[in-house]
């Protein structure tokens, strides 16, 4: 891509500027700003995986891997739920159908076009706070391409940070806390020189990457589904599929109507559902009445993002709006009778958020909301873990740091300083 092909823009004061990695409208408002593309239809380019998109990615070059989106119309699953066009994008590994995502996480979508935006447009770091998929997919890129990478998980998510080939530029550190507290700490950390925070929603690189599932979709279904329907935790997931959305609808060779969204979130931690049910842009207090208590009785903890980014400009709030969307819930009971479900009739393990999905989606065609015809692409967000412990070389980071509430801050400062010194 020349340097030229796609500029930021502001949602909300239409202020258009270049891209030096900013997460936020240089003017200050509350929105998440946009990549715009000198590509009006998309071409599918002869580039690896994922960036075969680039005309809809953030950057110039590219990376020589593997992973990538792919989308098959389902049989199984379909004929179980009386559903006559249901596709289904998978992001994890699956070989028989050519998935190649060592993580298991469509959160590697993320972290591939992110890392390559830094490497062109700033010099640094980066750090990335997670409940465990995306700090992984970002510690199985940083081992393969040799970049460093901070990541901040809580304790009980540090198993979750393991990598297909040894990550020999990675800093992990742990916090005795849930997956807000790990954003807290990543933050205060981002305030040391030479460290830049992946930025969550506000990186058009992790959205536009994560866009890719109704890219790839679409291109399957050679027309845009009528429903996109994933689990969220923070909800970018389908933030990222709207925005796609829009420039496959203005590339006009695929139907002119917006995909509707469907968003599932994981009872008892429902937030987004709560307000949206209510006609709300904010989320309040009673929208997560004692989020320490509901979290672990979760099926999915990745879904359990405190402050998402709902009400901001261009969030949830919005994309749910535009699109005449919806958002349900699944219990932890329905999700694990999803999974089991779902590999039975179409022959994989999910992610727990995946199959969050699956329920999410069952309930749908159950109460009709969703019709028999309706082109349906769902996102399978992970999946084929068991096949990666089983045929991959796994990899467990030990944490360089543990942190608790005793941990003397400015230590830990002082060596994450030192740590990033050698990259910087």
């Amino acid at each position: 891509m020349n340097s030229d092909s796609y500029h930021l823009v502001c949602p909300k004061c239409g202020t258009r500027f270049d891209d030096a990695y900013q997460l936020a409208c240089p003017s200050g408002c509350n929105a998440l700003i946009i990549a715009k593309y000198s590509a009006q239809q998309l071409t599918v380019r002869d580039l690896p995986g994922m960036f075969r998109y680039s005309d809809w990615l953030p950057v110039k070059g590219h990376l020589a891997t593997k992973s990538a989106p792919i989308c098959y119309q389902s049989s199984g699953l379909a004929n179980e739920l009386g559903l006559n066009n249901l596709w289904i994008a998978f992001a994890g590994f699956w070989p028989e159908r050519e998935a190649y995502v060592t993580s298991g996480s469509f959160k590697e979508f993320e972290a591939l076009p992110t890392m390559v935006r830094l490497a062109e447009r700033a010099k640094g770091v980066i750090l990335v706070a997670s409940a465990g998929n995306t700090g992984r997919a970002f510690a199985e890129v940083s081992s393969k391409i040799g970049k460093p990478v901070i990541i901040v998980v809580p304790a009980k998510a540090r198993e979750r940070i393991w990598t297909s080939t040894p990550a020999d530029h990675l800093l992990l550190v742990t916090i005795d806390g849930d997956y807000t507290d790990a954003i807290n700490l990543g933050n205060n950390l981002c305030s040391l020189p030479g460290i830049y925070p992946e930025g969550g929603a506000k990186n058009i690189a992790r959205r536009d990457g994560m866009g890719t599932m109704m890219l790839e979709g679409t291109m399957a279904i050679k027309h845009l589904p009528d429903w996109y329907i994933q689990a969220v935790g923070s909800g970018t997931g389908g933030i990222a599929a709207w925005e796609a959305s829009r420039r496959l609808v203005a590339d006009g060779r695929f139907g002119p109507d917006l995909p509707r969204l469907l968003l599932i979130q994981n009872d008892p931690f429902t937030p987004m559902v709560h307000a949206f049910q209510d006609g709300r842009r904010d989320l309040i207090h009673d929208d997560m009445i004692n989020p320490k208590e509901a979290i672990p009785k979760v099926h999915a903890d990745v879904l359990t993002n405190r402050a998402p980014p709902y009400g901001i400009s261009g969030g949830v709030y919005d994309a749910l709006m535009a699109t005449n969307g919806m958002m349900t819930t699944a219990t932890t009971d329905e999700a694990i009778k999803a999974g089991d479900l779902f590999r039975k009739t179409e022959g994989i393990d999910l992610d727990p958020a995946a199959a969050v999905c699956v329920g999410g989606l069952i309930k749908a065609v159950k109460s009709g909301v969703i019709k028999p015809d309706e082109k349906i692409l769902l996102a399978i967000t992970g999946g084929g873990y068991e096949r990666i412990h089983r045929e991959l070389s796994i990899h467990i980071h030990t944490p360089d740091f543990e942190v608790d509430q005793n941990t003397n801050n400015e230590e830990l400062m002082n060596s994450v300083r030192e740590w990033v010194s050698r990259y910087v």
